[in-house]
């Protein structure tokens, strides 16, 4: 049986100036069904290219790789954003909220795509956001949140599309270090409930929360790591909207 992520031998490289960038140099990784993966490596390793070809936001130049039994390079535009859509759910540092529109608005976004009707979009939004810990703060805006709650309304966005591989691209980069520890307690539940998650982070002690660690270096695989993963434990005191 085929992983849920499948790259064999996979390369990338694009052009930067005059110079050839070999960003991937042959890539085989296998992730399956339920796995919490963490991504690590220097500035230039390909971690973040690696992220972008799991993502279908980049192909490789060489190489295979499938995405839930489907070899993506053979997809065409169309194919592959329906794939993007119904398996891949996204989490990027900055959050990417929109700024004028409620949670449950920044929520509903991806179901507005997908041609949902309203009613069916403001029942899964909700119901996202109360899995996420923010049930009560539906109606509120980016700026009468926290930092840790902003986030958490990205994830409930990433997964208001049931997908079945959640990519984080550094979701704790511009959060301080409880509600870092949230946000991977929330990743972590995610991962319980069945969600693959895989996780680009260049800090040590967040990869600890994931039960599987790769290290890229050089655009290759230099260490690949099953292990038991430290269990996110928040502080007792919650969050509060800012006035």
């Amino acid at each position: 049986m085929r992983s849920l992520v499948q790259l064999d031998d996979v390369t990338n490289t694009y052009r930067m100036g005059e110079v050839d960038v070999h960003a991937l140099r042959g890539v085989t990784l296998s992730i399956s069904d339920g796995e919490f993966v963490a991504i690590m490596g220097a500035s230039g390793s390909g971690k973040s290219t690696l992220m972008n070809v799991i993502g279908c936001l980049d192909r490789p130049t060489l190489g295979s790789y499938e995405l839930a039994g489907e070899e993506v390079s053979r997809l065409d535009r169309d194919a592959l954003a329906a794939m993007r859509n119904r398996t891949l759910g996204f989490v990027f540092q900055s959050f990417n909220l929109l700024s004028r529109t409620s949670a449950l608005e920044n929520v509903e976004l991806p179901l507005v795509y997908a041609g949902l009707s309203a009613r069916e979009r403001h029942a899964r939004a909700t119901e996202a956001l109360t899995r996420v810990g923010l049930g009560d703060r539906v109606h509120h805006h980016p700026n009468q949140l926290s930092g840790g709650q902003q986030q958490r309304v990205a994830i409930a966005r990433a997964i208001v599309t049931h997908p079945r591989l959640l990519l984080a691209d550094e979701p704790t980069g511009n959060l301080d270090t409880r509600t870092s520890v949230e946000v991977m307690a929330l990743l972590q539940e995610l991962g319980r409930d069945g969600i693959t998650v895989v996780l680009v982070t260049h800090e040590a002690d967040v990869a600890e929360y994931a039960s599987r660690l790769v290290v890229l270096r050089d655009g290759l695989v230099k260490s690949d790591e099953r292990r038991v993963p430290r269990v996110a434990r928040p502080a007792p005191a919650a969050e509060e909207a800012i006035p």
